[in-house]
């Protein structure tokens, strides 16, 4: 998909990879829907990408509740008069073995995690149905893809967003919606510490030493928006 002048919707949008993520797309031209929860850190955004000469509205929503996600995708048709890609970022992790998760914690992060990018989707589709076609990329982790003491909670929400993506992709096909999953992998931002749980004795909430910076994973991101693989990863 070519960039410029397009309407992307990024969840997740006032920190780290979504935040890097909003500035890639914008010095390509989007048109930019920021979505989070913090209203203020979005205005400034918003404020700061128009001075910029990009399109940028914020959309302040918990993305937990489809209703908010709901209200975002039409304010964002309703601001732009179409919705060309919408790019499900925002995510959180639960920390704990499977012995003494805590399962409260586990529900917040399916519901953020996986209902989230589903209402999303189910949103955005029809919309995209009517313009003859759209692009949804939704966020996962290479922890999908391993087994790692403590993170089992968080692995299983990406791992079902997985599987939404994958069987999303081959449902939609026939009407032009495009279905990618992106596998970041250790990023360096403040996800490990907004953890829900406790971390067992020896985890800590930190990234790998040689963890990818949001701007590089924000390049990837922007690689799998042009040249429209099935997944992107890191290397």
């Amino acid at each position: 998909m070519k960039i410029r002048n397009k309407v992307v919707l990024i969840t997740g949008a006032s920190a780290g990879i979504g935040l890097a993520a909003v500035r890639r797309f914008a010095a390509e031209g989007a048109k930019l829907a920021l979505v989070a929860r913090s209203a203020d850190k979005l205005q400034e955004l918003a404020k700061e990408l128009q001075q910029q000469g990009n399109e940028a509205v914020a959309l302040p929503a918990d993305v937990s509740d489809a209703k908010q996600v709901q209200k975002a995708i039409e304010e964002t048709v309703r601001h732009f008069g179409r919705l060309d890609a919408v790019i499900n970022n925002v995510g959180q992790a639960a920390v704990g073995t499977i012995a003494d998760m805590d399962p409260d914690n586990f529900r917040k992060i399916v519901d953020l995690n996986v209902f989230g990018p589903l209402a999303a989707m189910q949103a955005a589709i029809p919309i995209m149905r009517e313009q003859g076609g759209g692009l949804i990329i939704n966020i996962s982790s290479v922890v999908s893809k391993m087994n790692i003491p403590g993170l089992g909670a968080y692995a299983a929400t990406k791992s079902a967003l997985n599987m939404l993506t994958d069987t999303a992709r081959g449902e939609l096909a026939a009407d032009n919606i495009r279905v990618i999953t992106v596998y970041p992998r250790s990023t360096a931002t403040d996800f490990g510490k907004n953890a829900l749980g406790q971390p067992s004795s020896g985890q800590e909430r930190k990234g790998a030493p040689n963890a990818d910076t949001p701007e590089y994973v924000a390049e990837k991101i922007l690689a799998a928006a042009v040249e429209e693989p099935e997944e992107q990863f890191m290397d």
